[in-house]
């Protein structure tokens, strides 16, 4: 996958240093996972379909303030998306010291001043209230919405990053929005 041209070709804006930093993101990602084993992600194929999975949100989502990414792992979806909205504060979540202290490299590696890592469970961290909800692969949606309480509001948007089983997991009656790629359903809870 070629990387700018797929993004450039879905409409996809990212800021002008988007690129540079996903490229000393990944050479860093594929030195620490040699020995730390931060993602099964091994190939840049691979990896870059993680980068487009993590921004296409950017094609459909309007600006917020701050976002909170709840188990971001190596750095998908919070990492990649604090690369492409530099205007908006991200906090990733990330209760294991290997990555974190990953995520903490990359961000002082690349002065990233819109990013905080939290060594925490989410349960564990100050309540406080987000605009922007994220999360990949950490859990069900049920859960994920429990883990999440303390910190939305009523006009807090959830972001989900799912699978197939998105359909089973939603509860038709809150409102929500499900957009399909060929890979990955986004599911959008929130007014």
């Amino acid at each position: 996958m070629d990387l700018k041209a797929t993004l450039a070709k879905d409409n996809i804006q990212v800021p002008e240093n988007f690129f540079y930093n996903v490229q000393k993101y990944k050479e860093h990602l594929f030195k620490w996972n040699k020995i730390h084993n931060l993602t099964g992600a091994k190939d840049e194929k691979t990896i870059d379909s993680f980068i487009y999975d993590a921004v296409f949100p950017v094609s459909f989502l309007p600006a917020y303030k701050n976002l909170l990414d709840i188990g971001t792992g190596a750095g998908f979806p919070g990492m990649i998306l604090a690369f492409a909205l530099p205007h908006t504060q991200v906090t990733l979540v990330e209760p294991l010291m290997k990555r974190a202290s990953f995520l903490q490299f990359i961000k002082a590696d690349l002065a990233l001043e819109n990013v905080t890592v939290v060594k925490k469970r989410v349960e564990e961290m100050t309540p406080q209230v987000f605009e922007l909800i994220t999360s990949r692969a950490v859990t069900d949606t049920a859960m994920l919405l429990k883990l999440s309480k303390n910190f939305r509001d009523a006009n807090s948007k959830l972001l989900f990053y799912k699978g197939e089983n998105v359909f089973q997991e939603i509860d038709e009656s809150m409102p929500h929005k499900i957009i399909q790629t060929n890979n990955r359903h986004y599911l959008l809870l929130g007014d």
